[in-house]
């Protein structure tokens, strides 16, 4: 059972994803925080969001699925 998770944990994790990413704002970071706290993969179209993060190993593109 997954235990739930405390907002701030999700925001310290996305100030991180965003800092580490030199992100100005934590709008994208937001959703891979969360991703990364659900152990979970993130799906978008969006290209330059998939460009700047598919290092991270959990963003992919729906032809990933």
């Amino acid at each position: 059972m997954r235990q739930w998770l405390a907002a701030g944990d999700a925001l310290l994790v996305a100030e991180q994803e965003r800092a580490v990413l030199g992100w100005a704002r934590t709008y994208d970071a937001e959703y891979l925080a969360l991703a990364r706290l659900l152990d979970c993969r993130v799906v978008t179209v969006d290209a330059r969001l998939l460009r700047g993060t598919r290092r991270l190993g959990f963003v992919v593109a729906p032809s990933d699925l």
